[in-house]
């Protein structure tokens, strides 16, 4: 399993819904074995929890610095 592109198929179908984001907000682990669809080991879900959190923070101050950016 490649976890990078686990990481990146979850951010994309989290971010594109709402109400996965808000189940993603209250309970990572357990939106994120939803989304996948599979019973990992726990610290494979672990990795890709902590992923999927560190892309979706890096997705947000990118936009927000595109923001800041088209000021000047």
């Amino acid at each position: 399993m490649d976890i990078k592109e686990q990481i990146t198929s979850t951010v994309e179908k989290i971010t594109k819904d709402k109400t996965l984001m808000e189940q993603f907000q209250k309970d990572p682990v357990k939106t994120v074995e939803n989304v996948m669809g599979v019973d990992l080991p726990d610290d494979t879900l672990k990795k890709i929890v902590d992923g999927v959190k560190s892309k979706i923070s890096l997705d947000k101050v990118s936009d927000a610095l595109g923001g800041i950016k088209k000021l000047f």
